[in-house]
């Protein structure tokens, strides 16, 4: 995040909208709120690599995932020709002698040597680089509070000197400044405990970094002089040696530097990456996941990056550059915001995020709205740009990707529902099962093995318990090898006993049979009921039990269990909303219940 939008791009932003380039970083540090709520509840729900790429594929289908895939690729690697911009800029810095034709060399070859680097090793040294962040920070607040004591505070007389529209626009043009905060999700397959770390990562980069943006550019704007800045590249240094001299503009420049190499090597390692996963989902051709056998580093994707981030440098200028990355990350989060909205309202029951976004959908419908602004406020080349992306996305979608790809998408899940309250399973409720049971880290136990293996009952209309035992005792009697009347008449016993019906609406027969190493568990949904007795309400939910003397300790386990899945929040909701007996089976293998070893 601390790279070009930081040590370049205030000049540029200062010439659009004056001082008040400082509500514009702000603007635009709260507008990421609703994406980053939106994209916590997916990150949370979804942990899987490829972030952006995976949770819109999934949610509104391959056409917008091949879209997603292809801008996020767009966008991160915009951002690191953006970076290498940068150094361009500082290499001027040092050298004023050279043209702009050999400053671009100078670019070009920086990302060649970036390129080599990628292609030979990924391994980047963790704590080298959290090292020079550190520094990096330390630096600017250096900067920043040491600035405070130098301003000129007639530089804020005409704080305001356009439009109002130009300082919107100037916050839609500093997006790109933000473009990392969400990038964690990328790797939420990772992460240990998501329901705490990604929140907290994200929301605390965006308090330490958005404060460090204002800040940055309140010094900037209140100490330089208001007729060089917008013509400046390097803002920073230029404001550091208003008040520090020559030291301060090193230090500023060695910052700069520091933060576009960092910035351009790993966004070439990022952006390669989106291809290669999108290749493996059969959305792009198996060439861009071949992995170099030498280095094992996915070589053609790092290659087509590179070349595409050399051909932005050569004919894009800086503020095209700059807006068109902003316009396509606008995008990504429209479509971010876009995918909780679905996702929701598909009521898949699988999907259970462990954190949802609050105001859901309204939250991410205003957040749309603004966005959209935003990007009409760019003008006409970044739409132009956009609009030409988003027509050869469609065209691969139509010609490479819709004969080669089947996958259900939330969407079509949802549709499905509207048009037929009986849908099939698909397996974007398997996946979403199985991605949820390796977030929570589930081990399945003996209880969850006999629910993947049991029968499951759905009942569409009111039946008497007798009517029920019968039935129930016709599916476990082979399961158990026993008499199909003998079982059917130890469940009439045990009721004549003493009531299994535990709760209003929920009902536990179990009994006991000859035999040894014989334990059966049956789910039944009755939605209008099952009658056991006209003085108590109808009975909705049933687990039925039945296990030979020698699992009688293992009986009473079971029992624990299912009190634990029933008292979950919302449980009752949920199993009344299942939509089938294998949602039925999910909830139950999805319970956060305590798990034996």
């Amino acid at each position: 995040m601390i790279s070009s939008g930081l040590f370049v791009l205030p000049g540029l932003a200062f010439a659009r909208a004056g001082p008040a380039m400082i509500v514009s970083y702000a603007l635009a540090a709260l507008l990421m709120v609703p994406t980053i709520l939106s994209k916590v509840e997916l990150a949370t729900a979804m942990p899987r690599a490829g972030g952006t790429y995976f949770y819109i594929e999934r949610s509104l289908g391959a056409l917008p995932g091949t879209f997603a895939g292809l801008a996020n690729w767009f966008s991160i690697a915009l951002k690191s020709a953006f970076a290498l911009v940068g150094i361009g800029a500082f290499v001027h810095l040092f050298n004023p002698g050279l043209g702009p034709i050999q400053v671009k060399l100078v670019v070009v070859a920086c990302c060649v040597l970036f390129t080599i680097t990628n292609l030979v090793s990924v391994k980047l040294a963790g704590k080298a680089q959290v090292l020079l962040v550190m520094g990096l920070l330390a630096l600017l607040i250096y900067f920043g509070f040491q600035g405070l004591g130098a301003m000129h505070h007639g530089h804020f007389a005409r704080f305001v000197p356009h439009e109002f529209t130009s300082v919107l626009s100037t916050a839609g043009m500093v997006f790109i400044s933000f473009g990392g905060l969400t990038k964690i999700a990328s790797v939420s397959e990772e992460i240990r405990n998501p329901r705490r770390n990604i929140p907290l990562a994200m929301f605390l980069a965006l308090g330490i970094v958005g404060t460090l943006y204002v800040l940055v550019a309140f010094v900037v704007v209140g100490v330089s002089d208001p007729k060089l800045l917008p013509d400046s590249q390097t803002p920073i240094s230029l404001a550091a040696e208003q008040f520090m001299g020559p030291v301060g503009w090193v230090l500023m420049a060695v910052a700069a530097m520091l933060a576009f190499i960092t910035t351009a090597n790993s966004g070439i390692m990022s952006a390669s990456r989106s291809p290669m996963a999108m290749s493996r989902d059969g959305l792009m051709p198996d060439w861009f996941r071949r992995i170099n056998k030498r280095f094992q580093t996915p070589h053609n994707a790092i290659f087509i990056t590179s070349g595409f981030m050399i051909v932005v440098i050569i004919f894009l200028s800086l503020e095209e550059l700059v807006k068109t990355a902003s316009a396509m990350m606008l995008i990504l989060f429209i479509l971010d915001n876009v995918a909780v909205v679905i996702m929701r309202k598909s009521n898949i029951p699988n999907y259970r995020p462990t954190i949802k976004a609050p105001l859901c959908p309204w939250l991410q419908i205003a957040a749309v709205i603004v966005y959209v602004f935003l990007i009409l406020e760019m003008g006409a080349m970044p739409l132009l740009i956009t609009g030409l992306f988003a027509l050869g996305a469609s065209v691969w979608f139509l010609f490479y990707i819709n004969p080669r790809v089947v996958r259900e998408s939330a969407f079509v899940y949802m549709v499905k529902s509207i048009v037929s309250p009986a849908i099939r399973r698909t397996g974007l409720e398997e996946e979403l099962k199985q991605i949820a049971l390796e977030r929570d880290e589930v081990v399945q136990d003996r209880f969850d093995q006999l629910v993947q293996d049991c029968e499951v009952l759905d009942l569409e209309g009111e039946i008497p318990a007798k009517e029920l035992f019968r039935q129930t005792a016709k599916v476990l009697a082979p399961r158990l090898g026993i008499d199909e009347d003998t079982l059917y008449q130890k469940f009439l016993d045990r009721e004549r006993d003493s009531s299994t019906v535990i709760l209003p609406g929920l009902g536990i027969p179990h009994v006991i049979v000859e035999g040894k190493n014989l334990f059966e568990i049956m789910l039944i949904r009755c939605r209008p009921g099952v009658i056991f007795s006209e003085l108590n309400p109808p009975v909705t939910t049933m687990f039925v039990l039945v296990g030979s003397r020698d699992e009688r300790n293992y009986h009473l386990r079971a029992l624990v269990a299912i009190a634990h899945i029933c008292q979950e929040k919302d449980f009752k909701d949920r199993w009344q909303a299942a939509r089938n007996p294998e949602q039925l089976r999910d909830i139950v293998l999805l319970s956060s219940r305590q798990r034996e070893d």
